[in-house]
């Protein structure tokens, strides 16, 4: 005689908190080494991502300091919910050092194919219920910096993998 059990499942709104969690101890490193973002920005931060990544509405989104048209320090978080279970590493150890003067604070987010999916009275009211309010902007460029992928963050088969801008 054999047993068969199924063990399902899905990727929920604690998940989806965990990982912004770990988005936001990078955020308090962001601000004690350069002075930015704030305590409520980050809070925000914590919620827009929790509602996204619950949704599956968030392709990726990045943080730092632009100076112009470029970042001059960030951090890009990109969603991968393929099942993969990856490691779940420790939040931190962002860029220290970066001259930030005459940059500010800046964020961009890119949405998912499933956010087009939906219709705009959908997309209105899950932006309403957010408190990031986002305009449309540009992406800041790179220019001569190196992307380096140096972090995954990981809950239930959704993981972020963090990269830094090396300059």
């Amino acid at each position: 005689m054999s047993r068969t059990y199924t063990y399902s499942e899905s990727f929920t709104r604690t998940h989806a908190r965990y990982l912004a969690s770990k988005v936001a101890a990078d955020l308090r490193q962001m601000r004690l080494f350069y002075g930015q973002p704030s305590d409520d920005q980050i809070s925000n931060f914590v919620e827009e991502l929790t509602e996204l990544l619950a949704g599956g509405y968030l392709e990726s989104v990045d943080y730092g300091f632009r100076r112009n048209d470029g970042w001059t320090v960030a951090l890009h978080y990109k969603v991968l919910s393929d099942g993969t279970l990856d490691t779940d590493d420790r939040a931190g150890r962002v860029p220290i050092g970066a001259d930030v003067s005459g940059a500010s604070w800046y964020s961009f987010l890119r949405h998912s194919a499933k956010w087009s999916l939906l219709t705009q009275a959908e997309r209105e009211r899950i932006e309403n219920s957010i408190p990031v309010k986002r305009g449309h902007s540009t992406e800041p460029i790179v220019g001569a910096g190196i992307w380096s992928q140096d972090k995954i963050y990981s809950s239930n088969g959704t993981s972020f993998t963090r990269l830094t801008l090396k300059l």
